[in-house]
C-alpha cells in the first residue's frame, strides 16, 4: 500500500527554507560581533582572591607545651605552596638531620627527624614564604612553635650581619646564640668551635635577622656563621664568622607602628596605628670576616706559552716551591716572581732548549696543609704542557712574514729605489707599558711595567729625565723604584710642578731581559694640569684612636686616594678633580697601612672599618673641610645606597588586582562609549561609515 503525504498550509518548501536563511546568515553574524565586542573587560571567573592564607587550626596548637609530636600539621582555609622553603625554612634549634617541610593542600606538613631535647621550645619560622596558590598572595611571616616542657619562650632578639672589611650586607648567613651556663660568668668562646649554635636564624637581603624562641631571664651571645659543613659551628678557616663581644639580656615593652592601607599599588587608603610587642635587642651589628692563614693547596698550575708556568694556591707561604726536572734540567734555568698576596708564583724559564719542549715534566714540592691543619711538605709529579706550543709560535711567526713579505714587494713595485728592511717578526722586543700617561696628576708618580724581568735598570747614562724651561729641556731629579707586590714595575719619582711638561727617555737596548730581549728606545711625555683644575678636601676624624687610615672612593666602592691622617685625626687630600668622592676609614691597629681581618682563636677583631654617608662634591678651586664623627653614626646608616651592592628584595606584597581590573573595565566602557557616539555620527573615521 503507498501512502501519500497530504499538503500542509503551514509548510514552507526546503528551497524557499535555505533562502531564508542565507538571509537571515549576514544578520547573525553582525549581532554576534556587536555581542563579542559588547563582552570585552567582562567578568571571566568572578573576583579575584585577595585576601591571604589564614591558618584554621594544627596539630599540635600552636605555642603547645608538653608536645613530644614530631610530625606537625598546620591546616589553612585554602591552598597554599611554600616559596624557596630551603631558603625561608628555619627550625630553631637547628636539626642535624633536616626538617621534612613541604606543602599538600591545604596543609604544611612538617617531619622532625632529630630527638626532641627535652624543656626546650622549638620554632619553625617560614618568613614570608607561605602564599596561596592561585595568586600567590603571601601570608606575612609566620612563625609555629611548641615546647617540650611546661614553659615556652617567646622573647626575640635581632640585628644584622654585615662584612666587616666594607659594611656590606649579607645575605643568607646564619646568626645563633649561645646561652650564658647556669652556674658560669660568661659563654665559652670553645662552645663555637665544639657546640652547635642553641637558637638559629638566617639573614635577609638586607643582612636582616630574628631569632625567635629565646628564654626571658638569660644571658646570651650572639654568633654569625657562613656555615659549610652543615655542623652549625665553627670548624673550617674557610667559613665566614662573626662574634659579639658582650652579653645581653633580652627583653620587651608595648609599641606602636603605623601601618599603611593601600587602596592600590600606587594610592594609600589610610595609616592606621598598630600596636604589638616590641623585642629588645633590635640593634646587634654583627660584623662578619673570614680568617687570614686559611688552609693552603694548589689549586692549579698554567702553562700558557713554552717560556713560563704559573703555579696558583689558595693561600700564601713563607716558603717557596722546591722543583726537580724529570725529564729536563731545570738548574739554574727558573727565575721566579710572586705576586703581592704570595698566592700565586710565576716561573720563567731562561733555557731556550728546556722552555720549547712539548712536556715538561718536574715535581713540584710545596707546603701544603694537612688534616691536622698543620702545613708540611707535599710533593706533585706535573707534566706541563703549553698551551700554545713552539710549533705553533713558529706557524703563526711564519704567516706573518709572507704577509710582511707580501706587503713589502707591493712597496718595491710602487718604488724600485725603496732601501730594503728588516723583518720585524724575527726580533723580539722587550716591550714596556707606562700608567698613567700623558696628563697626570701633581701628586702621581707614574709606573712602568716591563714584558719579561729584566736583569736591572740601566745607570743613569741610558736614562734621561728632563722638564721644559721655556722652550728647552733641562735634565732633573728622578727615582725609579721598584714597586712591591708587582714583578717587573718600577715607579718614577720627581719633584712634579703644576702646568709643567717632563720627558723620560731610555735609549734602545739599554735594559735585557732575562729570556735575553732588549728594548726598543722608550720616549714617555708628562704633562701636569693648572692648579686650577683641582680642589681640596680636609677631613677631620672626630675618633679617640690613633693609627686611622682614610680612604677616597669612587661610586664602585673603590679606593681612589690613600691618606694616613696625622695624630689629630686630620687627613689632607690635594689636587683632587672635580667630581663626587665617598670616604672610608678603619682604625689600623697594627700600623701596616691596610686593613686587617680578625682571628678568632686570638679573639682579635677584624680592625674597624666607617663610612661617611653621603658623598662629598669636589669642585675646582674648592676647599671644603668636613669634620666626621665616626662612631656618631649607626652603623646600618653609614654606607651611602649607591655603594651598596647587595639590594634589598622586593617586598612581597598582596595585588588589588580587583580594584585594577574595575579600573581597566572603566577603561574599555570609556572606550566603546566613545565609539558608539562616532558611529552614531556617521561612522569611524577611516572605515566609510557605517553597516548596512
Amino acid at each position: 500500500m503507498t501512502l501519500t503525504p497530504q499538503a500542509n498550509p503551514h509548510h514552507t518548501p526546503m528551497h524557499k527554507r535555505s533562502e531564508w536563511t542565507l538571509r537571515l546568515l549576514p544578520i547573525v553574524a553582525v549581532t554576534l560581533f556587536v555581542a563579542a565586542c559588547a563582552s570585552i573587560g567582562s567578568p571571566d571567573g568572578g573576583a579575584y582572591d585577595e585576601d591571604p592564607p589564614r591558618v584554621v587550626t594544627s596539630t599540635p596548637l600552636n605555642k603547645a607545651i608538653n608536645s613530644e609530636r614530631k610530625s606537625i600539621s598546620i591546616l589553612f582555609n585554602e591552598y597554599i605552596k611554600i616559596e624557596n622553603a630551603s631558603e625561608k625554612v628555619i627550625v630553631s634549634p637547628p636539626q642535624n638531620e633536616p626538617a621534612n617541610v613541604r606543602a599538600e593542600g591545604k596543609r604544611v606538613l612538617i617531619d622532625l627527624y632529630d630527638t626532641l631535647k627535652p624543656n626546650t621550645t622549638y620554632t619553625i619560622d617560614f618568613s614570608d614564604g607561605i602564599v596561596d596558590n592561585n595568586e600567590s598572595n603571601p601570608m606575612g611571616n609566620y612563625t609555629f612553635s611548641f615546647s617540650t616542657g611546661k614553659d615556652i619562650d617567646t622573647m626575640e632578639v635581632s640585628g644584622y650581619v654585615v662584612n666587616a672589611e666594607d659594611l656590606e650586607p649579607i645575605k643568607g648567613i646564619m646568626v645563633g646564640l649561645y646561652a650564658e651556663p647556669v652556674a658560669d660568668s660568661g659563654v665559652p668562646d670553645s662552645l663555637f668551635r665544639t657546640g652547635a649554635l642553641q637558637r638559629v636564624s638566617r639573614t635577609n637581603s638586607t643582612g636582616h635577622f630574628v631569632i625567635k624562641g629565646v628564654a626571658a631571664g638569660r644571658r646570651y651571645r650572639a654568633f654569625a656563621l657562613q656555615d659549610m659543613d652543615g655542623n652549625f659551628c665553627f670548624s673550617q678557616k674557610s667559613e665566614m664568622i662573626a662574634l659579639d663581644t658582650t652579653l645581653f639580656t633580652t627583653s620587651c615593652r608595648p609599641d606602636i607602628r603605623l601601618d599603611t592601607i593601600w587602596k592600590d599599588s600606587t594610592h594609600y587608603d589610610s595609616i592606621r596605628p598598630i600596636r604589638y610587642t616590641h623585642f629588645y635587642p633590635d640593634d646587634i651589628v654583627l660584623r662578619a670576616f673570614t680568617e687570614g692563614g686559611q688552609d693552603r693547596h694548589l689549586l692549579k698550575t698554567l702553562r700558557e706559552v713554552p717560556e713560563k708556568f704559573q703555579a696558583i694556591f689558595t693561600a700564601p707561604a713563607d716558603t717557596l716551591p722546591r722543583i726537580t726536572g724529570i725529564n729536563v734540567n731545570l738548574d739554574s734555568c727558573l727565575v721566579t716572581e710572586s705576586n703581592l698576596n704570595g698566592d700565586s708564583i710565576t716561573y720563567w724559564i731562561t733555557d731556550t732548549t728546556v722552555a720549547y719542549a712539548d712536556t715538561i715534566t718536574l715535581a713540584f714540592s710545596y707546603l701544603d696543609t694537612d688534616t691536622t691543619q698543620q702545613l708540611v711538605w707535599k710533593t706533585d709529579t706535573l707534566d706541563l704542557v703549553p698551551k700554545t706550543t713552539r710549533k705553533k709560535q713558529l706557524s703563526e711567526l711564519q704567516k706573518k712574514t709572507e704577509e710582511w713579505e707580501k706587503e713589502q714587494e707591493k712597496k718595491r713595485k710602487k718604488n724600485k729605489n725603496l732601501p730594503p728592511e728588516e723583518n720585524p717578526h724575527l726580533i723580539t722586543y722587550l716591550d714596556v707599558e707606562c700608567k698613567p700617561a700623558g696628563n697626570i696628576d701633581p701628586n702621581q708618580n707614574p709606573i712602568f711595567t716591563f714584558s719579561e724581568p729584566i736583569l736591572g735598570l740601566p745607570d743613569s747614562s741610558a736614562i734621561h729625565f728632563q722638564t721644559k724651561h721655556d722652550s728647552l729641556w733641562v735634565d732633573t731629579l728622578y727615582e725609579l723604584r721598584p714597586v712591591e707586590g708587582q714583578p717587573r714595575s718600577y715607579q718614577l719619582f720627581a719633584e712634579w710642578e703644576v702646568e709643567s711638561e717632563y720627558r723620560l727617555r731610555i735609549d734602545s737596548a739599554a735594559i735585557h731581559s732575562v729570556l735575553g730581549h732588549w728594548n726598543k728606545t722608550v720616549s714617555q711625555d708628562f704633562k701636569t694640569r693648572k692648579a686650577e683644575e683641582y680642589g681640596s678636601l680636609y677631613i677631620q676624624v672626630m675618633l679617640p684612636d690613633s693609627n686611622i687610615i682614610v680612604q677616597l672612593l669612587n661610586s664602585s666602592d673603590k679606593p681612589q686616594r690613600t691618606e694616613r691622617a696625622n695624630a689629630e685625626g686630620r687627613a689632607d687630600f690635594f689636587y683632587l678633580k672635580p667630581g663626587d668622592y665617598y670616604m672610608r676609614c678603619f682604625i689600623d691597629r697594627n700600623g701596616d697601612g691596610v686593613w686587617t681581618t680578625g682571628d678568632f682563636a686570638s679573639g682579635t677583631q677584624p680592625e674597624e672599618v666607617f663610612y661617611f654617608p653621603q658623598p662629598m662634591t669636589v669642585k675646582a678651586q674648592w676647599e671644603i673641610e668636613q669634620k666626621w664623627d665616626a662612631r656618631g653614626i649607626a652603623t646600618m646608616k653609614q654606607k651611602p645606597e649607591r655603594l651598596v651592592k647587595q639590594k634589598p628584595d622586593k617586598a612581597k606584597q598582596r595585588r588589588n588586582r580587583n580594584a585594577e581590573r574595575k579600573k581597566e573595565m572603566q577603561r574599555e566602557s570609556k572606550k566603546r562609549n566613545s565609539q558608539n557616539a562616532m558611529q552614531g555620527m556617521g561612522g569611524l573615521p577611516g572605515i566609510g561609515g557605517m553597516v548596512q
